[in-house]
């Protein structure tokens, strides 16, 4: 969670909190802890300015990518009805703390391990955004599901840009906050303590600035982040799964 003053400029009161829990670690240990958690696409994937080719239906490109079946659904799904128009979009998969970046083209761009809200739950708190941190319940600090258009905000307190998912929650996705725990939790392998933040997408320095920057100031972005309570057909009232040999709807959402 990123607590929100104007839309101009919104500062990380996540930020001063973890300031008052420990000193910053140094640039030399985000160095040591932070490669094995970013991946980037092959260099056979097309630049970054590509668009949407016109006409002729086609299925998301993982770039020999793992990921998840729901990620492997939703990029289907994306690419082949156009939901996200011309620009690119992420995939936010929060039982696996991963992010995925794709291009206008639906073909991956960038993967990188996130931090992501410690409490389980796809829904927001009415009302959390404008809390004071300290007064955040630990069962409030969600990830909310769903469709998002994201926008670029400034914070204040870092002097940092950060990219806003729901502004409305103050959620948004920045670089993460270089305290030894969170560094810590970003570099194991082991998902359950990538639960640790307010709601905020925390993410490595090189997927945030070489990555998603770039693609949100060229494209735009849309941000599907998938449920963890729920499946995906009660969140995203449009989404059907694709036919891998024709790219037709298998079945159309239960509404």
């Amino acid at each position: 969670m990123t607590t929100r003053e104007t839309a101009g400029a919104q500062p990380s009161s996540e930020f001063a909190e973890s300031m008052r829990r420990g000193a910053l670690i140094g640039a030399a240990v985000l160095v040591l802890v932070l490669p094995p958690a970013l991946h980037f696409a092959p260099r056979h994937a097309p630049p970054a300015t590509a668009v949407r080719p016109q006409g002729g239906v086609h299925q998301a490109d993982m770039a020999g990518e793992p990921a998840s079946i729901d990620v492997r659904r939703m990029a289907n799904w994306v690419a082949v009805s156009d939901d996200n128009g011309t620009r690119a979009f992420v995939i936010i998969d929060k039982p696996q703390a991963r992010v995925y970046l794709f291009g206008p083209d639906a073909h991956l761009r960038a993967a990188a391990t996130a931090l992501l809200g410690s409490a389980r739950g796809d829904d927001t708190v009415p009302g959390v955004g404008d809390k004071p941190i300290k007064e955040v319940l630990p069962e409030e600090k969600t990830t909310p599901a769903g469709r998002f258009i994201a926008r670029v905000g400034e914070s204040s307190t870092r002097g940092e840009d950060v990219v806003w998912v729901d502004y409305e929650a103050a959620v948004s996705m920045h670089r993460i906050i270089k305290v030894p725990e969170r560094l810590k939790a970003m570099a194991t392998p082991d998902v359950e303590d990538n639960r640790m933040s307010f709601g905020c997408i925390n993410l490595p320095d090189a997927f945030y600035e070489g990555q998603l920057r770039p693609a949100i100031d060229h494209h735009g972005l849309v941000v599907y982040v998938l449920p963890e309570t729920r499946p995906i057909e009660q969140t995203f009232a449009s989404f059907y799964d694709v036919d891998p040999a024709t790219n037709a709807p298998l079945k159309m959402a239960q509404h």
